[in-house]
């Protein structure tokens, strides 16, 4: 399956380049983001979330800036996609918020059981009449190939270990995990695009899933350092500062704890930057004490961030990547200038 071969269903893509698509982080990337990376030849995602209650103002709001850059409608729908976290969220609230804004795409990530999902894209579908297209977020070649028997997706993200934000505990890193879940679909005759997510922040990253089998690739961590994203400047100052994201980002449930957020499923936990309340918790702190520092934290803003604060900074290993603040569309347009070199001087060193 050719790297471009999504363009059919999203034709506002760049046919000629490699896919581009901005993850759904709960309450940063929203519509305006969104849209500025669908413009730009991507493929952007506004986070739907768990809580769906303010989805259908957040649609209108994605439609209005849409109008406002003369971004068209694509087969009558926005040519943007919408997260959900499934565990949490209820497919009638998700279709009544989409029936004055339909999207092209909906993604799928988290659910109680993965038997969840074979309603939520029926659901979909009809009240889309096909137009919506399905995308559903796994973690192993396994969760891969149970979807795509059963809900089956119009497109699998696989989801790597270096992935910032909540993803499964026991997951292999995308080096092996793509060319295994692409072997594992092919032996079963499985025909569906796989985008690559989890560590992917420049060019480089882009060719290397290419190579490993991937027909995209899904940026969530990048784009928090994106003009667009809806996000304090004390969490976007710690995703510039922070370097080394191997050692200085960690997996844990604590930053769900402090936060109040109760019900992801037990296989799941998150990636942040080490900070006070991880390292307090480590050190025996008990949870009530270590929520209540965490609340008076959040009435000091910005400063509530830093390798001493205890705001909670989801991030994933390629962090240390990150520079520069720029706009969302211009983030697609230089990593996909990278990953096109990387990939022709590639082709060079080894001419057939």
């Amino acid at each position: 399956m050719a790297p471009n071969s999504l363009h059919k269903d999203y034709p506002w893509t760049s046919p000629n380049a490699p896919l581009v698509v901005s993850a759904p982080m709960m309450k940063i990337t929203m519509g305006r983001l969104a849209v500025t990376v669908s413009a730009a030849g991507g493929f952007g995602f506004l986070a739907g979330g768990f809580d769906l209650s303010p989805l259908s103002k957040d649609l209108a709001e994605a439609a209005e800036y849409a109008n406002s850059q003369n971004v068209p409608l694509h087969n009558g729908v926005l040519p943007i996609g919408v997260g959900f976290q499934n565990w949490g969220s209820d497919v009638r609230m998700a279709v009544e918020a989409l029936q004055n804004h339909p999207v092209a795409a909906v993604w799928f990530f988290a659910p109680k059981q993965l038997s969840d999902l074979i309603d939520w894209a029926k659901t979909i579908r009809a009240f889309s009449e096909g137009k919506t297209k399905i995308w559903v977020q796994v973690g192993t070649v396994a969760e891969a190939i149970e979807v795509a028997k059963t809900t089956k997706p119009d497109v699998l993200v696989m989801q790597g270990s270096d992935s910032g934000g909540h993803g499964l505990a026991q997951r292999a890193g995308l080096l092996t995990l793509l060319p295994e879940t692409v072997d594992a679909l092919a032996a079963e005759d499985i025909d569906i695009p796989v985008i690559a997510a989890g560590g992917i922040v420049d060019g480089r990253g882009i060719a290397a899933a290419l190579t490993l089998g991937a027909q995209g690739v899904a940026l969530g961590t990048r784009f928090l350092a994106a003009q667009e994203a809806v996000i304090s400047k004390g969490y976007q100052n710690e995703v510039l500062r922070v370097t080394d994201g191997g050692t200085n980002t960690v997996t844990t449930t604590i930053y769900d704890v402090v936060r109040g957020i109760h019900g992801w499923p037990k296989a799941y936990n998150g990636r942040g930057v080490v900070n006070r309340t991880y390292l307090d918790a480590v050190h025996g702190m008990s949870e009530q004490e270590n929520v209540e520092r965490y609340k008076e934290t959040v009435d000091q803003g910005d400063a509530g961030w830093g390798p001493e604060g205890r705001m909670t900074t989801y991030a994933g290993t390629g962090i240390g990547l990150i520079k520069v603040v720029m706009p969302a569309g211009e983030i697609v347009r230089q990593v996909r200038r990278e990953a096109i070199e990387v990939l022709q001087r590639s082709t060079a060193l080894y001419p057939k």
